[in-house]
């Protein structure tokens, strides 16, 4: 039976060779088979295609051993003209297939290529060269060593010039910040005229009465305007009970699409008892603070939540960039902490039928989140936690620049509704839940519960439906 096997493999293997040199043709053969003209073409085409590939591999090599820009190289070596309008006619190949006549590739479609190919044979191989490749943005090609003395020194002259203008910048973005601070003196009073108004504290004079409805009545003209003030009677109950401006300030952040994004409908009550939003400079550093203080509430007994951010300065271009923040941690009253929800379950015992409830506390999406402090993950650190908390940090400083350039100077006009205007915002244009990267992500499932246990009614409710906080108006 083995050489029966043999046998019969050996003749196998030997039928496929005398088919392959009985049936397909070779170079040789095919090229007798052609006219004579074709034949001349495809001869041609073919030293043409040598020389041109062993032209480019010896400009390739000169640019890798040159100390000059590669651009620069490159341009140097005219001897290849891959655009060769001989190559137009075209002729068979050994295999009866069509030469293609086109440009030869470039290098950017080379490396494409190169890296489509890696990247499907050899993930691994494509991943370690674009490490590598990464390594090198920003470092030294060379270029600049390989200059005459007298050159290199007129560019060491142009980095003292760059830097001295960079520390003319620092100045300048230092005085703009003082010029913020003297400014906020200035608006001072302005601030504490519209915070006893809004809290009930005085009345408008008849001048300021006067001159802001024709402020009013010229925003009517403007149909790109729509108020979010609705009229009601003056001799009405409300009119006589209503004391300053009821919730002012939980409109204002309700108008703005990111701050809308973070306030949930269990927020509300507590952000009713918001009486004014401050915005505090620092005095002995680059930065400045938000200040929210709140009426007595049955939420939490901090009567003032503080968030400060301080700046840093750039080296590259001397502007202030945000450095750090650091929160206020909120004493949450237990029936009524909004940072978290409780889960009420009723559990059956598989064998002695007895049933019991079990409560577990979880993080939940909270507009007070807001004031928490955030570290910053370590620089090496590229994990999906860390990249998650960067993400929190950038949105955490995009808010507290909203606060301070928008919301506070401009409060009224985020409460008319006027802001959404001038800002040229559209709330369509921003999708559903795209600051879900500001809340904490928590894995809700419960795998830790006794193994003999077996859920029968998921009974999940919120710390609010536990306990209704009392309706309080806020006058």
């Amino acid at each position: 039976m083995r050489k029966v096997g043999i046998i019969s493999f050996v003749g196998i293997v030997g039928t496929g060779l005398l088919l392959r040199y009985t049936i397909v043709p070779d170079e040789e053969k095919m090229l007798k088979s052609l006219s004579p003209e074709t034949r001349a073409i495809y001869e041609r085409n073919k030293v043409q295609r040598r020389e041109q590939h062993d032209k480019i591999m010896e400009q390739m090599i000169e640019s890798a051993k040159s100390d000059k820009p590669i651009w620069k190289k490159m341009s140097e070596n005219k001897g290849v003209n891959i655009k060769n309008e001989k190559q137009a006619d075209t002729a068979p190949t050994p295999q009866n297939t069509p030469i293609f006549t086109a440009p030869l590739p470039t290098a950017a479609a080379v490396s494409s290529e190169t890296a489509d190919a890696l990247a499907t044979q050899n993930p691994a191989l494509l991943s370690m060269l674009q490490g590598r490749l990464g390594s090198l943005i920003g470092a030294p090609s060379g270029y600049i060593d390989s200059l005459p003395k007298a050159v290199r020194e007129r560019v060491d002259g142009l980095r003292c010039l760059q830097q001295q203008h960079t520390d003319i910048d620092k100045k300048l973005h230092l005085e703009i910040f003082e010029l913020e601070k003297k400014y906020s003196e200035l608006y001072a009073p302005l601030y504490a005229r519209r915070t006893e108004i809004v809290q009930g504290a005085a009345e408008p004079t008849d001048a300021e009465k006067e001159e802001g409805a024709k402020i009013a009545e010229a925003e009517k003209e403007d149909a790109e305007v729509e108020s979010g003030i609705t009229e009601v009677p003056e001799d009405g109950e409300d009119a006589e009970e209503a004391t300053g401006i009821p919730e002012f300030w939980l409109t204002a952040l309700r108008n703005h699409p990111q701050l809308a994004e973070l306030i949930t409908d269990r927020d509300e009550g507590a952000i009713k008892f918001l009486r004014d939003i401050r915005l505090v400079y620092l005095s002995d550093k680059p930065g400045f603070k938000l200040e929210f203080e709140f009426a007595e509430n049955p939420y939490f007994s901090n009567s003032v939540l503080s968030k400060t951010y301080v700046y840093e300065q750039s080296d590259v271009a001397g502007d202030l960039e945000f450095g750090s923040a650091q929160g206020t941690e909120i004493d949450w009253k237990p029936e009524n902490d909004l940072s978290v929800t409780v889960e009420t379950k009723k559990q059956r015992h598989k064998t002695s039928n007895r049933t019991r409830v079990v409560k577990k506390t979880v993080p939940a999406e909270t507009f007070f989140s807001f004031f928490a402090t955030v570290e910053e993950p370590e620089s090496d650190d590229d994990s999906e936690l860390a990249d998650e908390t960067r993400d929190r940090i950038e949105l955490d400083y995009e808010l507290a620049e909203e606060f301070k350039e928008k919301i506070v100077p401009c409060a009224i006009d985020w409460f008319t509704g006027k802001a959404l205007a001038y800002e040229g915002l559209d709330e369509e244009e921003y999708d559903d839940g795209f600051m879900d990267d500001y809340y904490d992500d928590e894995d809700d499932d419960d795998e830790d519960d006794d193994e003999d246990d077996d859920d029968v009614d998921d009974l999940s409710r919120s710390a609010k439906d536990a306990a209704e906080p009392p309706q309080c108006k806020n006058q």
